[in-house]
């Protein structure tokens, strides 16, 4: 086993059980690692602390286990199956109106550099490490004991997630696919409502599965409402409005597949065409020209702005203009949801920010609540960083 050896104090954060230890923390490392090897992290003073994926850059080690489980040969069967019981006690599975979740969240699952979404049989996967992409195929296997007989594929979608090395075939494709299963989507449930979920043409791994609770919490407060729905993606929150009789819903997002999905899932529903308008444009665009006044609820949901501390200080800019225009047009007594999925923006930049926008349209605005990301999503307690979407329900007057 190759065996990595920390510098003279920088062992306190693995004994605090954070997951990670970067490069500059290292004083030697014994052997000579590929990346994505199992390696053994010793303390300065020889004292076992750690196995974990070895790759190059500045998290140098991902830790997967601070004892000896990591080297068992049913490890990924164990944690898959603790990965489960996290879903099970959370209402998920086996819940028949809510048939998708995630199965892994990285750190929050003790797997870090994995993430699998789980849609109505189908998994989909996606490394965003070079020990997790290498081990595919045991992580399969592994979910093939999990499931049973009631997993129907496993899907791999790592192309966009693991870094780019030599000789990895990055290559998006079916790890696994029972003979009566052929399609690459499939129709889910979410609190009773459906959705098609294509994961190999569609984002991520095909659903923005983190919004379930927020999208609930908009459906309690669309009735009644015109609501705008910008960056909709596949229309989410504008079924959940739907449902919940808003007067009209319009849908924008500058992906015309995307929008293609909103119409086929309007539709899937059952819902009056009439009340629903899928607008195939720039929502930032489209929310600087729309008439103050015209809508009572909106949904501010964009992509990551920051995906790096780097673009930190351009990313606070853009949430700034971008709730500086919501809150300016919405209607007397509206309601702003507004959310950020940047990682490195946390919630008290991401509140400034807001802020300084509700002070730029120079209106009254009223935190009525403060939101994030469901219990799938779990975060590991020694990880705060993997508490990563932040949102806020304002009350605009």
């Amino acid at each position: 086993m190759i065996k990595v050896i920390l510098r003279k104090g920088r062992d306190e954060s693995l004994r605090r059980f954070h997951p990670w230890v970067f490069s500059g923390a290292i004083a030697e490392v014994q052997g000579n690692p590929a990346e994505g090897d199992i390696v053994a992290v010793y303390a300065s003073d020889g004292t076992f602390l750690a196995y974990g994926h070895y790759q190059i850059g500045s998290i140098a080690v991902r830790v997967l286990s601070f004892d000896d489980s990591a080297l068992r040969p049913d490890f990924w069967e164990m944690m898959l199956s603790r990965a489960l019981n996290v879903r099970v006690a959370c209402g998920l599975d086996g819940n028949s109106a809510t048939d998708c979740y995630r199965l892994v969240h990285g750190e929050g699952d003790n797997l870090p550099g994995l993430i699998i979404d789980y849609y109505g049989g189908v998994c989909v996967m996606q490394a965003h490490s070079v020990g997790m992409f290498r081990a595919k195929k045991q992580i399969t296997d592994a979910l093939k004991k999990v499931y049973g007989d009631s997993l129907k594929a496993v899907y791999d979608k790592s192309s966009g997630t693991a870094p780019f090395k030599a000789g990895l075939d990055l290559i998006d494709g079916y790890m696994y696919r029972r003979e009566d299963f052929s399609d690459d989507e499939q129709i889910v449930q979410e609190n009773g409502h459906k959705f098609i979920v294509n994961w190999t043409e569609g984002q991520k791994t095909g659903f923005f599965l983190d919004q379930r609770d927020n999208r609930a919490l908009v459906g309690s407060l669309s009735k009644g409402r015109n609501v705008l729905n910008l960056f909709c993606y596949t229309g989410g929150f504008s079924i959940y409005a739907l449902a919940s009789g808003a007067v009209h819903v319009d849908s924008v997002d500058s992906s015309r597949k995307a929008m293609m999905m909103v119409d086929r899932n309007v539709a899937l529903n059952g819902f009056d065409e009439t009340k629903h308008t899928s607008l195939c444009c720039d929502a930032i665009d489209y929310l600087r020209d729309v008439p103050e006044g015209k809508y009572d609820l909106m949904i501010v949901d964009p992509p990551a702005f920051a995906k790096h501390r780097g673009a930190l200080k351009n990313a606070l800019r853009a949430y700034q203009r971008l709730n500086a225009a919501a809150i300016s047009k919405v209607a007397h007594g509206g309601l702003v949801f507004t959310y950020s999925c940047s990682q490195v923006v946390d919630k008290e930049a991401f509140a400034l920010a807001v802020f300084s926008a509700a002070a730029q349209a120079g209106r009254s605005v009223r935190i009525l609540d403060r939101l994030n990301q469901p219990c799938d999503h779990s975060v590991n307690i020694y990880h705060p960083e993997g508490e990563y979407l932040k949102g806020l329900l304002l009350y605009v007057e």
